[in-house]
Protein backbone atom coordinates (compact mmCIF):
# COMPACT_ATOMS: atom_id res chain seq x y z
CA UNK A 1 0.00 0.00 0.00
CA UNK A 2 1.45 3.32 -1.12
CA UNK A 3 0.14 6.86 -0.91
CA UNK A 4 -0.09 9.88 -3.19
CA UNK A 5 -1.15 13.51 -3.01
CA UNK A 6 -4.60 14.63 -4.11
CA UNK A 7 -2.85 17.28 -6.23
CA UNK A 8 -0.80 14.81 -8.25
CA UNK A 9 2.68 15.96 -7.30
CA UNK A 10 3.63 13.18 -4.88
CA UNK A 11 3.48 9.40 -5.35
CA UNK A 12 4.90 6.29 -3.77
CA UNK A 13 5.07 7.33 -0.11
CA UNK A 14 4.58 4.65 2.53
CA UNK A 15 2.41 4.76 5.65
CA UNK A 16 5.24 5.94 7.89
CA UNK A 17 6.06 8.83 5.54
CA UNK A 18 2.43 9.90 5.43
CA UNK A 19 1.93 9.49 9.19
CA UNK A 20 4.69 12.00 9.88
CA UNK A 21 3.42 14.53 7.35
CA UNK A 22 0.77 17.21 7.39
CA UNK A 23 -0.14 18.41 3.95
CA UNK A 24 1.79 16.86 1.08
CA UNK A 25 4.72 18.93 -0.23
CA UNK A 26 2.58 20.04 -3.21
CA UNK A 27 -0.10 21.35 -0.84
CA UNK A 28 -2.43 18.39 -1.32
CA UNK A 29 -3.66 15.72 1.08
CA UNK A 30 -2.46 12.14 1.20
CA UNK A 31 -4.64 9.28 0.02
CA UNK A 32 -3.97 5.59 -0.71
CA UNK A 33 -3.05 5.08 -4.36
CA UNK A 34 -5.63 2.26 -4.46
CA UNK A 35 -8.62 1.61 -2.21
CA UNK A 36 -9.15 -2.03 -1.20
CA UNK A 37 -12.59 -3.46 -1.95
CA UNK A 38 -14.24 -5.63 0.70
CA UNK A 39 -16.20 -8.66 -0.45
CA UNK A 40 -19.61 -9.44 1.06
CA UNK A 41 -18.09 -12.57 2.61
CA UNK A 42 -15.36 -10.54 4.28
CA UNK A 43 -17.91 -8.11 5.68
CA UNK A 44 -20.13 -10.87 7.00
CA UNK A 45 -17.07 -12.51 8.55
CA UNK A 46 -16.33 -9.28 10.41
CA UNK A 47 -19.82 -9.00 11.88
CA UNK A 48 -19.73 -9.51 15.63
CA UNK A 49 -16.08 -8.53 15.99
CA UNK A 50 -15.37 -6.27 18.98
CA UNK A 51 -14.78 -2.71 17.84
CA UNK A 52 -11.08 -2.84 18.74
CA UNK A 53 -10.53 -5.93 16.57
CA UNK A 54 -12.46 -4.32 13.71
CA UNK A 55 -10.11 -1.31 13.88
CA UNK A 56 -7.15 -3.71 13.59
CA UNK A 57 -8.69 -5.39 10.53
CA UNK A 58 -9.31 -2.05 8.83
CA UNK A 59 -5.90 -0.58 9.70
CA UNK A 60 -4.10 -3.71 8.47
CA UNK A 61 -5.48 -3.03 4.97
CA UNK A 62 -3.51 0.24 4.85
CA UNK A 63 -0.42 -0.49 7.01
CA UNK A 64 1.95 -3.10 5.59
CA UNK A 65 3.22 -5.69 8.07
CA UNK A 66 6.82 -4.78 7.30
CA UNK A 67 6.12 -1.36 8.84
CA UNK A 68 3.98 -2.51 11.78
CA UNK A 69 3.75 -6.30 12.23
CA UNK A 70 0.24 -7.61 12.90
CA UNK A 71 0.99 -8.54 16.52
CA UNK A 72 2.37 -5.04 17.20
CA UNK A 73 -0.65 -3.44 15.52
CA UNK A 74 -2.99 -5.41 17.77
CA UNK A 75 -1.11 -4.24 20.88
CA UNK A 76 -1.03 -0.60 19.76
CA UNK A 77 -4.75 -0.42 18.95
CA UNK A 78 -5.66 -2.38 22.08
CA UNK A 79 -3.69 0.01 24.29
CA UNK A 80 -5.03 3.08 22.50
CA UNK A 81 -8.69 2.11 23.00
CA UNK A 82 -8.34 0.60 26.48
CA UNK A 83 -9.14 3.78 28.39
CA UNK A 84 -12.66 4.37 27.07
CA UNK A 85 -15.49 4.57 29.55
CA UNK A 86 -17.53 1.72 28.03
CA UNK A 87 -15.96 -1.70 27.39
CA UNK A 88 -17.29 -1.86 23.83
CA UNK A 89 -15.54 1.50 23.05
CA UNK A 90 -18.42 2.70 20.84
CA UNK A 91 -22.09 2.05 21.44
CA UNK A 92 -25.35 2.29 19.50
CA UNK A 93 -28.36 3.78 21.27
CA UNK A 94 -31.50 2.34 19.68
CA UNK A 95 -34.29 4.81 20.35
CA UNK A 96 -37.91 5.14 19.24
CA UNK A 97 -39.10 5.33 15.63
CA UNK A 98 -35.93 3.80 14.20
CA UNK A 99 -33.61 6.45 15.65
CA UNK A 100 -30.21 4.74 16.00
CA UNK A 101 -27.43 6.91 17.44
CA UNK A 102 -23.82 5.80 17.05
CA UNK A 103 -22.10 7.04 20.23
CA UNK A 104 -18.46 7.83 19.45
CA UNK A 105 -17.80 9.98 22.52
CA UNK A 106 -16.70 7.60 25.28
CA UNK A 107 -13.01 8.56 25.20
CA UNK A 108 -11.04 10.83 27.50
CA UNK A 109 -12.21 14.15 26.00
CA UNK A 110 -15.78 12.97 25.32
CA UNK A 111 -15.56 13.40 21.53
CA UNK A 112 -15.21 11.13 18.52
CA UNK A 113 -11.74 12.53 17.86
CA UNK A 114 -10.43 10.32 20.69
CA UNK A 115 -10.98 7.16 18.63
CA UNK A 116 -8.57 8.05 15.83
CA UNK A 117 -6.30 10.33 17.86
CA UNK A 118 -5.34 7.72 20.46
CA UNK A 119 -4.48 5.21 17.74
CA UNK A 120 -2.57 7.72 15.62
CA UNK A 121 -0.47 8.90 18.56
CA UNK A 122 0.37 5.27 19.41
CA UNK A 123 1.52 4.71 15.82
CA UNK A 124 3.67 7.83 16.00
CA UNK A 125 5.23 6.86 19.31
CA UNK A 126 5.91 3.35 17.98
CA UNK A 127 8.08 4.68 15.14
CA UNK A 128 9.70 7.41 17.25
CA UNK A 129 10.82 4.96 19.91
CA UNK A 130 11.97 2.45 17.33
CA UNK A 131 14.11 5.07 15.57
CA UNK A 132 15.08 7.25 18.57
CA UNK A 133 13.54 10.27 16.86
CA UNK A 134 11.37 13.18 17.97
CA UNK A 135 8.54 15.07 16.26
CA UNK A 136 6.70 18.34 16.82
CA UNK A 137 2.94 18.16 16.31
CA UNK A 138 1.13 21.38 15.34
CA UNK A 139 -2.67 21.35 15.62
CA UNK A 140 -5.27 23.98 14.84
CA UNK A 141 -8.58 23.12 16.48
CA UNK A 142 -12.22 24.19 16.34
CA UNK A 143 -12.73 22.66 19.77
CA UNK A 144 -12.30 18.91 20.09
CA UNK A 145 -9.16 17.99 18.12
CA UNK A 146 -6.80 20.00 20.33
CA UNK A 147 -7.95 18.46 23.58
CA UNK A 148 -7.85 14.98 22.11
CA UNK A 149 -4.32 15.47 20.76
CA UNK A 150 -3.13 16.81 24.11
CA UNK A 151 -4.69 14.05 26.19
CA UNK A 152 -3.37 11.37 23.83
CA UNK A 153 0.21 12.70 23.71
CA UNK A 154 0.81 14.33 27.10
CA UNK A 155 3.96 13.13 28.78
CA UNK A 156 5.29 11.19 25.77
CA UNK A 157 9.03 11.66 25.44
CA UNK A 158 9.05 11.58 21.64
CA UNK A 159 6.45 14.25 20.92
CA UNK A 160 5.95 17.95 21.51
CA UNK A 161 2.40 19.15 20.84
CA UNK A 162 1.56 22.76 19.93
CA UNK A 163 -2.18 23.51 19.82
CA UNK A 164 -3.93 26.71 18.68
CA UNK A 165 -7.61 27.22 19.53
CA UNK A 166 -10.06 30.08 18.81
CA UNK A 167 -10.50 31.97 22.08
CA UNK A 168 -14.14 32.62 23.00
CA UNK A 169 -15.46 30.28 20.29
CA UNK A 170 -15.31 26.96 22.16
CA UNK A 171 -17.00 25.72 25.33
CA UNK A 172 -15.41 25.92 28.79
CA UNK A 173 -15.01 22.13 28.91
CA UNK A 174 -13.28 22.06 25.52
CA UNK A 175 -10.95 24.83 26.65
CA UNK A 176 -10.16 23.20 30.00
CA UNK A 177 -9.26 19.90 28.31
CA UNK A 178 -6.43 21.90 26.68
CA UNK A 179 -5.24 24.59 29.07
CA UNK A 180 -5.17 22.43 32.21
CA UNK A 181 -2.53 20.12 30.77
CA UNK A 182 0.78 21.28 32.29
CA UNK A 183 3.15 18.61 30.94
CA UNK A 184 6.39 19.96 29.48
CA UNK A 185 5.65 18.62 26.00
CA UNK A 186 2.33 20.50 25.67
CA UNK A 187 2.16 24.10 24.37
CA UNK A 188 -1.25 25.83 24.02
CA UNK A 189 -2.11 29.11 22.27
CA UNK A 190 -5.45 30.96 22.41
CA UNK A 191 -5.98 32.91 19.17
CA UNK A 192 -8.23 35.94 18.72
CA UNK A 193 -10.01 34.61 15.63
CA UNK A 194 -11.85 31.66 14.12
CA UNK A 195 -10.56 28.16 13.43
CA UNK A 196 -10.39 29.06 9.74
CA UNK A 197 -8.20 32.05 10.65
CA UNK A 198 -5.90 29.70 12.54
CA UNK A 199 -5.54 27.45 9.49
CA UNK A 200 -3.91 30.25 7.48
CA UNK A 201 -0.61 30.62 9.41
CA UNK A 202 -0.50 26.85 9.94
CA UNK A 203 -0.64 26.20 6.20
CA UNK A 204 2.24 28.67 5.75
CA UNK A 205 4.30 26.90 8.39
CA UNK A 206 3.74 23.50 6.77
CA UNK A 207 4.59 24.94 3.35
CA UNK A 208 8.08 25.78 4.67
CA UNK A 209 9.78 22.46 3.96
CA UNK A 210 13.02 23.56 5.65
CA UNK A 211 11.08 24.17 8.88
CA UNK A 212 9.13 20.93 8.49
CA UNK A 213 12.24 18.81 7.98
CA UNK A 214 14.53 20.51 10.48
CA UNK A 215 12.00 20.36 13.33
CA UNK A 216 10.09 17.17 12.55
CA UNK A 217 6.90 19.17 12.02
CA UNK A 218 3.68 17.25 11.50
CA UNK A 219 -0.09 17.55 11.90
CA UNK A 220 -2.65 15.62 13.90
CA UNK A 221 -5.68 17.30 12.36
CA UNK A 222 -7.73 15.10 10.06
CA UNK A 223 -5.33 16.35 7.41
CA UNK A 224 -3.31 13.37 8.70
CA UNK A 225 -4.30 10.25 6.78
CA UNK A 226 -4.10 8.04 9.88
CA UNK A 227 -6.97 9.95 11.48
CA UNK A 228 -9.23 9.38 8.48
CA UNK A 229 -8.10 5.74 8.20
CA UNK A 230 -9.16 4.89 11.76
CA UNK A 231 -12.48 6.67 11.21
CA UNK A 232 -13.29 4.21 8.43
CA UNK A 233 -13.89 1.64 11.17
CA UNK A 234 -16.91 3.29 12.76
CA UNK A 235 -18.72 3.47 9.43
CA UNK A 236 -18.05 -0.23 8.88
CA UNK A 237 -19.07 -1.01 12.47
CA UNK A 238 -22.36 0.86 12.05
CA UNK A 239 -23.01 -0.91 8.77
CA UNK A 240 -22.42 -4.37 10.26
CA UNK A 241 -24.61 -3.63 13.27
CA UNK A 242 -27.53 -1.88 11.61
CA UNK A 243 -27.86 -2.80 7.93
CA UNK A 244 -29.03 -6.40 8.28
CA UNK A 245 -26.03 -7.70 6.38
CA UNK A 246 -26.00 -10.91 8.44
CA UNK A 247 -28.45 -12.41 5.99
CA UNK A 248 -26.40 -14.63 3.67
CA UNK A 249 -26.54 -14.24 -0.09
CA UNK A 250 -28.01 -11.53 -2.29
CA UNK A 251 -26.99 -7.91 -2.60
CA UNK A 252 -25.72 -6.06 0.44
CA UNK A 253 -28.44 -3.90 2.00
CA UNK A 254 -28.07 -0.11 2.05
CA UNK A 255 -27.45 1.94 5.20
CA UNK A 256 -28.01 5.68 5.41
CA UNK A 257 -25.45 7.42 7.66
CA UNK A 258 -26.13 10.99 8.76
CA UNK A 259 -23.08 12.95 9.90
CA UNK A 260 -22.72 16.41 11.50
CA UNK A 261 -20.10 18.01 9.27
CA UNK A 262 -17.43 20.68 9.70
CA UNK A 263 -13.96 19.95 8.35
CA UNK A 264 -15.31 16.95 6.46
CA UNK A 265 -13.05 14.22 7.88
CA UNK A 266 -15.94 11.93 8.73
CA UNK A 267 -17.59 12.48 5.36
CA UNK A 268 -14.31 11.73 3.59
CA UNK A 269 -14.00 8.52 5.62
CA UNK A 270 -17.58 7.56 4.78
CA UNK A 271 -16.99 8.11 1.07
CA UNK A 272 -13.85 5.98 1.16
CA UNK A 273 -15.84 3.20 2.86
CA UNK A 274 -18.42 3.55 0.09
CA UNK A 275 -15.60 3.09 -2.44
CA UNK A 276 -14.55 -0.02 -0.52
CA UNK A 277 -17.83 -1.62 -1.52
CA UNK A 278 -20.26 -0.81 1.28
CA UNK A 279 -23.59 0.56 0.00
CA UNK A 280 -23.72 3.66 2.19
CA UNK A 281 -26.02 6.59 1.58
CA UNK A 282 -24.17 9.57 3.08
CA UNK A 283 -25.88 12.66 4.46
CA UNK A 284 -23.77 15.63 5.61
CA UNK A 285 -25.67 17.92 7.96
CA UNK A 286 -24.25 21.37 8.70
CA UNK A 287 -25.12 24.36 10.86
CA UNK A 288 -25.28 27.95 9.59
CA UNK A 289 -21.73 27.56 8.26
CA UNK A 290 -23.17 25.88 5.22
CA UNK A 291 -20.41 25.68 2.60
CA UNK A 292 -20.76 21.90 2.17
CA UNK A 293 -24.54 22.23 1.72
CA UNK A 294 -24.14 25.02 -0.86
CA UNK A 295 -21.48 23.06 -2.72
CA UNK A 296 -23.69 19.99 -3.09
CA UNK A 297 -26.93 21.80 -3.89
CA UNK A 298 -25.73 24.70 -6.08
CA UNK A 299 -22.01 24.13 -6.80
CA UNK A 300 -21.10 27.21 -4.74
CA UNK A 301 -17.86 26.12 -3.05
CA UNK A 302 -17.09 29.48 -1.48
CA UNK A 303 -16.35 30.73 2.01
CA UNK A 304 -18.67 33.23 3.66
CA UNK A 305 -17.17 36.52 4.76
CA UNK A 306 -17.12 35.36 8.38
CA UNK A 307 -17.57 32.19 10.36
CA UNK A 308 -20.93 32.24 12.15
CA UNK A 309 -20.79 31.28 15.82
CA UNK A 310 -23.47 28.66 16.58
CA UNK A 311 -24.51 26.27 19.32
CA UNK A 312 -22.43 23.58 17.55
CA UNK A 313 -19.00 25.27 17.63
CA UNK A 314 -16.87 22.28 16.57
CA UNK A 315 -18.43 22.52 13.11
CA UNK A 316 -18.26 26.32 12.86
CA UNK A 317 -16.00 25.92 9.84
CA UNK A 318 -16.04 27.58 6.43
CA UNK A 319 -13.03 25.69 5.04
CA UNK A 320 -14.01 21.99 4.94
CA UNK A 321 -10.51 20.92 3.94
CA UNK A 322 -11.26 17.19 3.73
CA UNK A 323 -13.60 17.86 0.82
CA UNK A 324 -10.39 17.87 -1.22
CA UNK A 325 -10.20 14.10 -0.62
CA UNK A 326 -13.84 13.73 -1.69
CA UNK A 327 -13.24 15.74 -4.88
CA UNK A 328 -10.18 13.61 -5.70
CA UNK A 329 -12.16 10.38 -5.47
CA UNK A 330 -15.14 11.90 -7.25
CA UNK A 331 -13.01 13.06 -10.19
CA UNK A 332 -11.32 9.70 -10.69
CA UNK A 333 -8.09 10.63 -8.90
CA UNK A 334 -7.44 13.50 -11.29
CA UNK A 335 -4.74 15.37 -9.36
CA UNK A 336 -4.38 18.15 -11.92
CA UNK A 337 -8.07 19.07 -11.73
CA UNK A 338 -8.06 18.97 -7.93
CA UNK A 339 -4.90 21.11 -7.83
CA UNK A 340 -6.48 23.79 -10.02
CA UNK A 341 -9.73 23.73 -8.05
CA UNK A 342 -8.15 23.91 -4.60
CA UNK A 343 -5.51 26.50 -5.50
CA UNK A 344 -8.25 28.75 -6.85
CA UNK A 345 -10.27 28.18 -3.68
CA UNK A 346 -7.31 28.97 -1.43
CA UNK A 347 -6.38 32.05 -3.45
CA UNK A 348 -9.84 33.59 -3.86
CA UNK A 349 -11.80 31.72 -1.13
CA UNK A 350 -14.26 30.55 -3.76
CA UNK A 351 -14.73 28.06 -6.59
CA UNK A 352 -17.77 27.28 -8.68
CA UNK A 353 -18.17 23.58 -9.41
CA UNK A 354 -19.08 22.76 -12.99
CA UNK A 355 -22.60 21.37 -13.10
CA UNK A 356 -21.29 17.98 -14.20
CA UNK A 357 -19.11 17.79 -11.07
CA UNK A 358 -21.91 19.03 -8.83
CA UNK A 359 -24.23 16.32 -10.15
CA UNK A 360 -21.60 13.67 -9.45
CA UNK A 361 -21.21 14.99 -5.92
CA UNK A 362 -24.96 15.09 -5.28
CA UNK A 363 -25.20 11.43 -6.32
CA UNK A 364 -22.90 10.36 -3.47
CA UNK A 365 -23.70 12.98 -0.83
CA UNK A 366 -26.93 14.58 0.38
CA UNK A 367 -26.93 17.58 2.68
CA UNK A 368 -29.05 19.74 4.93
CA UNK A 369 -28.56 22.82 7.09
CA UNK A 370 -29.86 23.44 10.61
CA UNK A 371 -30.28 26.70 12.52
CA UNK A 372 -29.64 27.14 16.23
CA UNK A 373 -33.38 27.01 16.83
CA UNK A 374 -33.52 23.74 14.90
CA UNK A 375 -30.75 22.37 17.12
CA UNK A 376 -32.65 23.28 20.29
CA UNK A 377 -35.93 21.94 18.91
CA UNK A 378 -34.26 18.62 18.10
CA UNK A 379 -32.62 18.34 21.53
CA UNK A 380 -35.98 18.95 23.22
CA UNK A 381 -37.92 16.53 21.04
CA UNK A 382 -35.37 13.74 21.45
CA UNK A 383 -35.55 14.16 25.22
CA UNK A 384 -39.36 14.25 25.26
CA UNK A 385 -39.64 11.08 23.18
CA UNK A 386 -36.65 9.11 24.45
CA UNK A 387 -35.31 10.72 27.65
CA UNK A 388 -32.02 10.93 25.76
CA UNK A 389 -29.89 14.11 25.72
CA UNK A 390 -28.12 14.97 22.47
CA UNK A 391 -25.09 17.23 22.16
CA UNK A 392 -25.79 20.16 19.79
CA UNK A 393 -23.61 18.66 17.03
CA UNK A 394 -25.43 15.34 17.19
CA UNK A 395 -28.68 17.32 17.12
CA UNK A 396 -27.59 18.81 13.78
CA UNK A 397 -27.61 15.24 12.44
CA UNK A 398 -30.74 14.05 14.26
CA UNK A 399 -32.75 17.03 12.97
CA UNK A 400 -32.73 15.05 9.71
CA UNK A 401 -34.60 12.19 11.45
CA UNK A 402 -37.51 14.43 12.40
CA UNK A 403 -37.75 16.38 9.15
CA UNK A 404 -36.79 13.90 6.42
CA UNK A 405 -38.78 10.66 6.70
CA UNK A 406 -36.98 7.67 5.27
CA UNK A 407 -38.02 4.40 3.71
CA UNK A 408 -38.69 1.66 6.27
CA UNK A 409 -36.72 -0.71 4.04
CA UNK A 410 -33.48 1.28 4.54
CA UNK A 411 -31.85 1.45 7.97
CA UNK A 412 -30.48 4.76 9.13
CA UNK A 413 -27.70 5.74 11.56
CA UNK A 414 -26.94 9.10 13.18
CA UNK A 415 -23.37 9.83 14.21
CA UNK A 416 -23.03 11.24 17.75
CA UNK A 417 -19.72 13.08 17.74
CA UNK A 418 -19.61 14.39 21.32
CA UNK A 419 -21.13 14.05 24.76
CA UNK A 420 -23.65 16.67 25.89
CA UNK A 421 -21.41 17.11 28.96
CA UNK A 422 -19.14 19.30 26.82
CA UNK A 423 -21.94 21.68 25.83
CA UNK A 424 -23.80 22.59 28.99
CA UNK A 425 -24.86 26.04 27.74
CA UNK A 426 -26.69 24.48 24.78
CA UNK A 427 -28.26 21.82 27.02
CA UNK A 428 -29.51 24.54 29.36
CA UNK A 429 -30.83 26.69 26.50
CA UNK A 430 -32.86 23.68 25.41
CA UNK A 431 -34.37 23.60 28.91
CA UNK A 432 -32.70 20.30 29.74
CA UNK A 433 -30.29 19.06 32.38
CA UNK A 434 -27.40 16.63 32.20
CA UNK A 435 -25.36 15.35 35.12
CA UNK A 436 -21.69 16.09 34.51
CA UNK A 437 -19.21 13.22 34.86
CA UNK A 438 -16.74 13.49 37.74
CA UNK A 439 -13.86 13.91 35.29
CA UNK A 440 -15.49 17.07 33.89
CA UNK A 441 -16.25 18.52 37.33
CA UNK A 442 -12.62 17.97 38.33
CA UNK A 443 -11.39 20.23 35.49
CA UNK A 444 -12.55 23.32 37.41
CA UNK A 445 -10.04 22.59 40.18
CA UNK A 446 -6.98 22.34 37.93
CA UNK A 447 -4.39 25.03 37.21
CA UNK A 448 -4.10 26.29 33.65
CA UNK A 449 -1.39 27.48 31.24
CA UNK A 450 -1.58 29.00 27.76
CA UNK A 451 -0.35 31.93 25.64
CA UNK A 452 -2.44 34.48 23.74
CA UNK A 453 -2.26 35.27 20.03
CA UNK A 454 -3.74 38.76 19.76
CA UNK A 455 -5.49 40.19 16.70
CA UNK A 456 -3.28 42.77 14.98
CA UNK A 457 -3.23 44.60 11.67
CA UNK A 458 -0.92 41.94 10.23
CA UNK A 459 -2.24 39.14 12.43
CA UNK A 460 -1.58 36.20 10.09
CA UNK A 461 2.13 37.00 9.76
CA UNK A 462 2.39 37.84 13.47
CA UNK A 463 0.82 34.51 14.47
CA UNK A 464 3.04 32.65 12.05
CA UNK A 465 6.13 34.31 13.55
CA UNK A 466 5.04 33.55 17.14
CA UNK A 467 4.37 29.91 16.34
CA UNK A 468 7.59 29.56 14.36
CA UNK A 469 9.52 30.99 17.31
CA UNK A 470 7.87 28.50 19.67
CA UNK A 471 8.62 25.56 17.38
CA UNK A 472 12.27 26.61 17.19
CA UNK A 473 12.56 27.14 20.95
CA UNK A 474 11.03 23.73 21.68
CA UNK A 475 13.50 22.17 19.26
CA UNK A 476 16.38 23.99 20.92
CA UNK A 477 15.43 22.64 24.33
CA UNK A 478 15.13 19.10 22.98
CA UNK A 479 18.38 19.36 21.04
CA UNK A 480 20.17 20.26 24.28
CA UNK A 481 18.95 16.92 25.65
CA UNK A 482 20.64 15.01 22.89
CA UNK A 483 17.66 14.07 20.73
CA UNK A 484 17.26 14.42 16.99
CA UNK A 485 14.39 14.76 14.57
CA UNK A 486 12.59 12.81 11.87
Amino acid sequence: MQYCSTRGGVHGWDFRDVLFSGYAPDGGMFMPESVPVLSPDTLRGWRGLPYTKLVVEVASLFIPTQLIPREDLEVLVGEALSGFSVPEVVRIARLKEGLSVLELFHGGTLAFKDLAMTCTVRFLNYFLQKENHRATVVVGTSGDTGGSAIQSAKGLSGLDVLVVYPRGRITPVQEKHMITCLEDNIHVFAADGSSDDIDQPLRRLFADQVLVKSHGLMSLNSVNWSRVMIQLAHFIYAYLELSGTEQAGGDLPELEVVVPTGGGGNIAAGYIVKQMGLPLKLVAMVNSNDIVHRTVTTGDFSMAADVTQTLAPAIDIQDPYNMERVFWLLLGRDGASVKNMMEEFQRSRRHSLPESHRKLLSQVLSTGTVSDEGILETMRRCWEENQYVLCPHTAVAVWHHYHCPHSPTVSRCYVATASPAKFQAAVQRAGLTFDLPEAVLALDKLASRYQNLERSLNWCKDWEDRLREKIQSVSSVRDNRGTYYV
